[in-house]
């Protein structure tokens, strides 16, 4: 992404700057996956590791900022530069969060094994698949400076939110015709909320690689088909 300047360590040190965001969203799309895995075959020692492992994504976080301060104040980077630097400051802090939020999920499938297993879980896996190829995609933009691709990761989004809604629908369902499952419910509500918060981040992203490539930041409001708000679900026997 950087270009290339008269010195060579100045290149070398941008270089290396990108390198660890790409590091952090490589371990944060392998913590979703282990994550999700842990829901799927209700395994909760997968779940503690992946609840312990998240402290890599925080480590290489602390040495992101710490690069990046150290090269604004002593190389005083203009134009290019600066967004790049300033970009990957910001870019460390949402894959932090994405981080955050799979430790979540990982800590919500120990809880979920507690209970008896519930229909909807099947559709946890797909969901994740879809925010996985968001952070997949997106990384890969901000390898190759490639603002259309990250461009159509931030539209991507709206898939998510979509299933996301047909997943709370289903459960709010399922809660209402068999009181049993609420507490297994509840908890894949809550993981299933936040995968769809790690696809937010993942558009978040691609919106400071738009910026960083382009200069400018997306002025169109990003779309959303999250409606869970509204939403209004009608209780078996048609009452709501």
């Amino acid at each position: 992404m950087p270009t290339q300047h008269i010195v060579q360590s100045y290149d070398d040190e941008l270089k290396k700057l990108s390198t660890m965001i790409v590091q952090m969203g490589g371990i944060a799309e392998s913590q979703l996956a282990c994550a999700v895995e842990a829901v799927v075959k209700r395994d909760s020692s997968l779940a503690e590791d992946t609840v312990q492992n998240d402290t890599k994504i925080d480590a290489l976080r602390d040495q992101v900022d710490d690069l990046a301060i150290e090269l604004l104040a002593r190389r005083q980077p203009l134009a290019n530069d600066l967004r790049l630097i300033v970009s990957a400051l910001r870019i460390s802090s949402e894959i932090e969060r994405i981080g955050d939020y799979a430790k979540n999920v990982a800590k919500r499938s120990i809880a979920l094994n507690q209970a008896p297993m519930v229909r909807p879980v099947h559709a946890v896996p797909r969901m994740a698949g879809l925010v996985q190829g968001l952070i997949k995609d997106v990384l890969d933009a901000y390898i190759t400076a490639d603002s259309a691709k990250a461009d159509a990761v931030w539209a991507r989004d709206e898939e998510v939110d979509e299933l996301y809604t047909s997943l709370f629908r289903e459960l709010l369902t399922y809660m209402m015709e068999d009181p049993r499952s609420i507490t297994a419910c509840t908890h894949l509500l809550f993981i299933a909320k936040n995968i769809e918060r790690i696809g937010d981040h993942a558009t978040n992203i691609a919106e400071l690689i738009h910026y960083t490539v382009k200069g400018e930041m997306l002025t169109e409001d990003r779309p959303k088909g999250d409606d869970t708000a509204y939403a209004v679900v009608t209780a078996p026997g048609g009452t709501r």
